[in-house]
């Protein structure tokens, strides 16, 4: 049935993960629609106000040809009341010509000089036009520059509206995506947090489980010491239960000092230690170290040592261990040696071998490193610090609590990472969104600074149309001088033209010629100018439509028109899907909850049986405890055994070699034997031999009858007091019997031994003397030979290498020298070797470039050469040198 659920469930998130693509795909297809409707809008607008300019333009040119066609008519009109009015003859026309002739022969002087003022008045008039297509050039960059400014605003306008929409899609997307993620959370990122908190607990359980192992042998070990203290009332307990670090910084340096010591059992006397070590030989225990106070040989603690001010912080290990019982003091000086605690390992150093110069010290730092008087020095290592702790029990039930909370809140982090890919999808779009909102801002800046660059254009552009006005001023009041000249010259001719025309002006009834030709001119002008006009105001409306014309806007509506169509199409096929899929959902989800009840019932069914299953392991384990706990008993039982067979045989070997006759009702003294211990005897068949000892021990019953009936009746303590009684009583009596023993006869006899060998001592000693004082002397002969040829060899090369240095680089300012770091033993230390360069200051070797280098390699291979110089040189990749 699980099987089933997760077969369905998984169905139903691949039918979520089908079903974000169509919504994706709705989405974008939605998004482009918005925005190609409003494309189309502006599109339509754009075309509509196209045709508009288009109508007005074919209105605008109609009304100019109807007024030309007007003015053309009326014209005409005036052209014939003007020839009706004035009609000359061919005779006044000739006659006319023939005085225009002679009165421009008198005012031929007039006319050059006109000529030449015309001429002056044209240059300036060229002028004064250059500065018009000037200001009018600048009129045109600066209505340029006011259409791209103008141009610039608004495309600043529009991206000020898509980004306020942006910034408003953006802000949707992300309720959608808090909304999500208040749902989903941060499942994805959590999941990862939960499995790398989870792998971290259980790296640490695993090393709880080393820990473990290391605890469970401790207590074995701890079990041994128990014994022994149950069956020897002088064992107190393993050094590292009795002491303890005054603070944890000591930890590492107690460790280091105490050693195989920190693991050693403190026993009162040596007769005691040695039972114990006969039990282990006995039960084939590893070995081992005892400390009996009666036996070791202490240094009493030294008080000066306290008093330490420099460096800080030193202190007595002795100081900063708490040990309990005090009767274990001998064996904690013992231990600590009178070593020194300090804080870094230059202060350990320096306490061993320097503060005093007579005596030195055992001195340890904080890390582990430690500094022996003899000279030997050890570093900590990351073992110290594991022998230094212990496994904290609580410490591990906490993370095994940490574990299952992690596991079940990694396994609810799964169930929600359904909508993760949801979350995905808008999170994928916000950054879409965040990126075309962040070049939007970007060309609205850039858009900025592109007006403020056409400001300052169009500013400069003013300035300098303020500099025209000026000069065409000046232009103009210096032509309307020469005007007033041209005025009076026409004056002067046509005070000529008077006079010759005097007669004709009479005949034809007018004041002057003048009248007649200026009339005609004038009118003639006018009616050229004015048609000028209408030509350019139809080619420039003609030329306006046709580009108009050129526009296609109509096929750009009609193209997006397309566009919005088909994406409704799209979109409506993408909504088809969505719903065919969340169909096909609703039904898993149906499914997928039948399933969920079908699932609990089971998991009930399976919830009751496992409570039995658990049930009966408890009581199996409680079985097994009272199993275990009936045959720890016996086996301690058999041990005490053991002990009590191992003491009766060392009690009856004992009498056997003192020859202390034991009486015995059953049995004799053959009967005892000692166990053969040789290295080829493996451990099998010496534990078979021991139990053949003690069966053949059994045997012997001794005779109790001639003990008092005080004795008999002692207890154990009793017994142990008794016989260290006895024990006394026998040492005494053994010291007074030493005493009354006779002089010994052979004493001349070792003296004069005595006296031979110091005879031979001394002779060995004169005789190594004598070796040592020539060895000195040779050894000071061959130093001196090796100073002399080392130094010959040197003063060559140092007074060679600057010339073939010099050669080299073909240079007399190159300079090239060696140096010895160790003037009297120059062999013992390097050689300075420094060049300086041509045309350079000096320098290191190592800032010398790589020909630089290469140079100086070469001198200095041929200066030592030079000194014992080869027949020929085979230099191969010398620059690497």
């Amino acid at each position: 049935m699980s099987k089933k659920y997760e077969k369905w469930k998984w169905r139903l998130i691949k039918r979520d993960q089908l079903l974000l693509n169509p919504k994706k795909e709705w989405l974008i297809f939605k998004k482009n629609s918005i925005q190609q409707k409003k494309s189309l809008a502006e599109v339509r607008l754009a075309n509509d106000a196209h045709e508009r300019d288009i109508q007005e333009l074919q209105n605008e040119l109609a009304d100019v040809e109807q007024k030309r066609q007007e003015y053309e008519e009326i014209i005409t009109g005036e052209s014939q009341s003007q020839g009706r009015d004035v009609q000359l003859e061919d005779a006044q026309v000739f006659e006319y010509n023939r005085l225009k002739v002679e009165a421009q022969k008198q005012s031929a002087r007039y006319l050059q000089e006109l000529d030449s003022i015309n001429r002056e008045q044209k240059a300036e008039q060229d002028k004064l036009d250059n500065e018009a297509r000037i200001r009018a050039d600048l009129e045109n960059k600066m209505k340029q520059k006011s259409h791209e400014k103008e141009e610039a605003q608004k495309r600043v306008d529009k991206l000020i509206e898509h980004i306020r929409t942006s910034e408003q899609a953006l802000e949707d997307q992300k309720r959608l995506r808090a909304e999500l993620q208040s749902d989903v959370g941060t499942s994805k990122g959590r999941v990862q947090e939960l499995q790398k908190e989870l792998e971290n607990v259980m790296e640490q359980l695993g090393d709880a489980k080393v820990d473990k192992h290391e605890d469970s042998r401790r207590k074995k070990k701890q079990e041994i010491v128990e014994n022994f203290k149950r069956n020897y009332p002088g064992v107190f307990d393993r050094m590292i239960n009795m002491c303890q670090p005054i603070n944890k910084k000591y930890n590492v340096a107690v460790t280091k000092v105490l050693g195989k010591y920190m693991e050693a059992i403190v026993v009162d006397t040596e007769k005691t230690a040695r039972l114990c070590i006969q039990y282990l030989k006995e039960h084939m225990l590893d070995p081992e170290t005892f400390l009996p106070i009666d036996y070791i040989q202490t240094k009493p603690l030294k008080e000066r040592l306290r008093d330490i001010r420099d460096p800080k912080n030193v202190k007595l290990l002795y100081d900063v261990l708490n040990f309990s019982p005090s009767d274990i003091q001998r064996a904690v000086l013992f231990a600590t040696n009178n070593a020194l605690v300090c804080d870094t390992p230059e202060d350990a150093m320096r306490v061993a071998y320097e503060i005093e110069s007579q005596n030195r010290y055992d001195a340890v730092a904080l890390d582990g490193t430690f500094y022996q008087k003899s000279g030997i020095m050890s570093g900590g290592s990351l073992d110290l610090a594991r022998k230094a702790k212990r496994w904290d029990e609580k410490h591990m039930s906490q993370l095994k609590a940490t574990k299952e909370k992690l596991t079940e809140e990694l396994r609810d982090s799964m169930k929600k990472s359904r909508k993760e890919s949801e979350l995905n999808t808008v999170e994928s779009q916000i950054r879409g969104l965040e990126t075309r909102l962040k070049y939007s801002k970007t060309d609205k800046e850039k858009t900025l600074k592109q007006i403020e660059a056409l400001e300052d254009e169009l500013r400069s552009l003013e300035a300098k149309l303020d500099h025209i006005g000026p000069r065409v001023e000046a232009i103009e009041r210096s032509m309307l001088v020469r005007d007033q000249q041209i005025q009076e010259m026409k004056g002067k001719m046509n005070r000529v033209e008077d006079d010759v025309f005097e007669d004709f002006c009479r005949q034809i009834g007018m004041t002057n010629i003048r009248q007649y030709e200026e009339r005609e001119l004038r009118s003639q002008q006018e009616r050229a100018k004015k048609r000028l006009e209408f030509e350019n105001q139809k080619n420039r409306i003609t030329n306006q439509l046709e580009f108009e014309r050129m526009k296609d806007t109509k096929n750009n509506v009609l193209r997006w028109e397309r566009a919005v169509s088909d994406d409704e199409d799209e979109l409506e096929r993408a909504k088809q899907a969505e719903q065919k899929q969340m169909s096909e959902i609703d039904k898993l989800m149906h499914e997928l909850d039948k399933l969920k009840s079908e699932r609990l019932t089971k998991k009930t069914d399976s919830d009751a049986m496992e409570e039995q299953i658990g049930k009966a392991r408890r009581e199996v384990g409680t079985i097994a405890k009272d199993i275990q706990a009936a045959q720890k008993q016996l086996t301690n039982l058999e041990a005490k055994l053991e002990m009590r067979k191992g003491e009766r045989h060392s009690i009856l070997m004992h009498c056997k070699m003192e020859d202390i006759t034991i009486p015995m009702l059953h049995g004799n003294m053959e009967d005892i034997t000692q166990e053969s211990s040789t290295m080829e005897s493996s451990m099998d068949s010496s534990s078979m031999a021991t139990h053949q000892i003690y069966d053949r021990e059994s045997r012997i019953t001794i005779d109790y009858s001639h003990l008092k009936m005080d004795y008999k009746d002692l207890d154990d303590d009793e017994v142990k007091k008794m016989g260290d009684k006895l024990y006394k009583s026998i040492n005494d009596a053994s010291h007074t019997l030493q005493k009354i023993q006779a002089p010994n006869m052979k004493a001349m006899q070792k003296l004069e031994m005595a006296r031979e060998k110091l005879q031979e001592t001394n002779e060995e000693f004169e005789s190594a003397r004598r070796r040592a004082k020539q060895a000195k002397k040779n050894f000071e002969r061959v130093k001196k030979e090796r100073h002399d040829r080392f130094m010959n060899c040197f003063e060559h090369v140092s007074n060679e290498i600057d010339n073939i240095y010099k050669c080299l680089a073909k240079n007399q300012s190159a300079q090239a020298f060696l140096g010895p770091e160790n003037p009297e033993e120059p062999y013992l230390d390097g050689i300075n070797y420094n060049c300086v360069a041509p045309g350079k200051r000096f320098q290191p070797m190592s800032n010398l470039s790589g020909g630089e280098k290469t140079v100086a390699a070469l001198a200095l291979l041929f200066a030592i050469h030079s000194y014992q110089p080869a027949p020929f040189f085979v230099l191969d990749e010398i620059d690497a040198a």
